[in-house]
């Protein structure tokens, strides 16, 4: 289990399935906030449903599996941050993330980002990484910016959101060479 420390008070640590509790109350006392950006949030309705999340990530051969890490401020939960929709062969990959709304405004995700990208181009030798946000999730949209991604343009209807809407979204790419 890959643990990345960033701080005295702040660590990534590889899911697994004890953080299903943690991940399960989260969303449920946050529910009305994380439910804006969070199309999943809907379909988190008990803690079976966080258990079943972690089991398709730890399920998957260690091989093809993705990194996803729990954010831990000072041992307690805040949040996820982690790979998806990674291409091996064309070295790229995609960050996604959350944070409890009681941990934000604090630096956290734009610190764990920091962290996964070093690890996505100096540890897993990908070649790009994409963060794509709702086109009006401004606090989302700032991780990339402050980071120095570029903004390539918009994925239209690109997420059906709770509301049941779709939502354009902003793709940002940052490439090994520009880290």
């Amino acid at each position: 289990m890959k643990t990345i420390s960033i701080n005295d008070h702040l660590e990534l640590k590889e899911i697994q399935l004890s953080d299903a509790l943690d991940i399960f109350q989260s969303i449920n006392k946050e529910r009305a906030s994380l439910r804006t950006w969070l199309p999943f949030v809907d379909f988190t309705l008990e803690l079976e449903d966080s258990e079943r999340f972690i089991e398709s990530i730890i399920s998957v051969p260690e091989e093809n599996r993705e990194f996803v890490f729990v954010i831990r401020e000072d041992k307690q939960f805040a949040g996820i941050v982690g790979f998806r929709g990674t291409d091996l062969f064309n070295r790229k990959t995609e960050i996604g993330y959350w944070l409890d709304p009681n941990f934000q405004k604090k630096g956290i995700m734009i610190r764990s980002v920091l962290e996964l990208l070093k690890f996505a181009f100096h540890d897993l030798n990908m070649n790009r990484v994409e963060i794509r946000c709702a086109l009006e999730n401004f606090p989302s949209r700032a991780i990339p910016e402050k980071l120095g991604f570029i903004l390539e343009g918009f994925e239209r209807s690109g997420e059906f959101l709770a509301n049941q809407k779709f939502t354009d979204l902003a793709v940002y790419s940052l490439l090994k060479e520009e880290f």
